[in-house]
């Protein structure tokens, strides 16, 4: 049965039922040769590219969390405010989700993507400046373009999903989170075969190699073909406020909040505390290496699960090993027990923060996709700053095992408030 729908780019399209999915841009050669595949190539390359460009993009990420703290520490006039870098990178995130999404909505969601990966570029150059001259208040402003990035890096799940079918959007999305697989092996080799190369300035090659990650990503998603919003989509659907009330929005966002902050919160303060019990860098790289590649590796199937048992589950499940992380950090403070708890974090934020964005596609109709999915990443990253902000007094005052201590019961909670709404309505989006 074929239905008439509007699209994202304005125009009445007739879209079977059910593997519909939105055309690519107008001016798509492979669009306006009308064959019937080729709506579904065009979003798989849409999906290819976002792929690749997390790839890239999330080595950003990486390099920012193995090597903010270190240079923090060096620069910093105070030691507790050695996380002021991450912190400030958590409040980029924040600050910049609701005008990255207001950009997306209004200019499509490519413009979006180059003001994003022009601000990465910014990042490393700043950094490797920042670096250079041992300005500590240079490489924070450094950071808050890295936050910046990381943004908009962070929507590309979200573009995965409108890219494709209602039915495969959980398997889209995932696909996009598993090219940080990637990132997780290259950001912290890059930063172990570049932090060297110029003496005495350590990690300034880093920061340069970061710049260079992100003009390939630019060049990556030049080419992107995601329909454009047209005027007429701009205030429609229900207000915000009452798409927030929605108890179902509620726990899905709580969730995200929870297992963003406390896996943050523990990363953070985790090459830095390896570092203080007298371990390597390269051991703290290589405890953080496999931290990323667990937290992008389970995307190859997270999709699949939450289609066969629902996205509940798989948060509930993503809760409760990061609850586990935290006990073995409790554990001891040698390698073996970083590495266990940094994969076990891992896994744990997969499972949380997948689902947890999942939940958010059934809370919003199509029109209301951009504001929704743009507030609720400012929720969970606006939230964040709260954890980066007090994992380096919290590590320096308290140590290790308080910062694993702290994470326990807001994971209670989460679990607590997904129960609670787990038969809450959902909407199809």
């Amino acid at each position: 049965m074929a239905k008439t729908e509007g699209a994202e780019d304005g125009f009445e399209r007739v879209i079977p039922a059910p593997f519909a999915a939105p055309p690519a841009e107008v001016g798509d050669p492979i669009a306006e040769a009308g064959t019937s595949a080729a709506p579904a190539a065009a979003n798989g390359n849409a999906v290819a590219r976002l792929t690749i460009a997390q790839a890239l993009g999330g080595a950003n990420n990486v390099i920012a969390y193995a090597t903010g703290a270190i240079v923090g520490e060096m620069f910093a006039p105070s030691k507790a405010l050695a996380t002021m870098p991450i912190s400030i990178f958590v409040v980029g995130m924040a600050l910049c989700t609701i005008p990255a999404g207001s950009i997306a909505q209004r200019y499509g969601r490519r413009a979006a993507f180059m003001t994003g990966t022009t601000s990465g570029i910014l990042t490393g150059l700043l950094a490797s400046v920042a670096v250079l001259y041992g300005s500590f208040v240079l490489f924070c402003v450094a950071m808050f373009f890295g936050g910046a990035y990381a943004a908009v890096i962070l929507s590309f799940r979200f573009a995965a999903a409108d890219c494709v079918a209602t039915d495969r959007r959980a398997r889209a999305l995932s696909a996009v989170m598993a090219g940080g697989v990637f990132a997780g092996v290259l950001g912290p080799q890059l930063v172990t075969f570049t932090m060297d190369l110029w003496q005495p300035y350590l990690f300034a090659v880093t920061y340069l190699a970061q710049a260079a990650l992100a003009l390939l990503s630019m060049t990556v998603l030049a080419g992107i073909k995601i329909p454009s919003p047209e005027s007429i989509h701009k205030s429609a659907g229900r207000p915000l406020f009452e798409i927030a009330r929605q108890p179902r929005f509620i726990a899905a966002a709580t969730c995200g909040v929870v297992s963003y902050m406390m896996m943050n919160l523990v990363m953070t303060s985790a090459p830095l505390a390896m570092k203080l019990c007298g371990l390597s860098l390269t051991s703290a790289n290589l405890g953080l290496q496999w931290h990323v590649i667990a937290m992008y590796g389970p995307s190859f199937f997270t999709g699949i699960l939450i289609t066969r048992f629902g996205a509940p589950i798989i948060v509930t499940i993503g809760l409760g090993l990061i609850g586990a992380a935290a006990i073995v950090g409790l554990t001891g403070v040698d390698i073996p027990h970083f590495w266990l708890s940094l994969t076990l974090l891992g896994l744990g934020w997969n499972f949380g923060f997948v689902g947890a964005s999942t939940l958010v596609l059934e809370c919003h109709r199509p029109e209301e996709r951009t504001k929704v999915q743009s507030f609720n990443d400012f929720v969970v990253f606006g939230s964040m700053v709260i954890g980066s902000f007090a994992s380096g007094g919290l590590l320096t005052a308290y140590g290790w095992n308080a910062v694993c201590l702290v994470t326990l019961p807001p994971l209670a909670l989460a679990a607590l408030a997904l129960a609670v709404t787990r038969n809450a309505p959902r909407l199809a989006s």
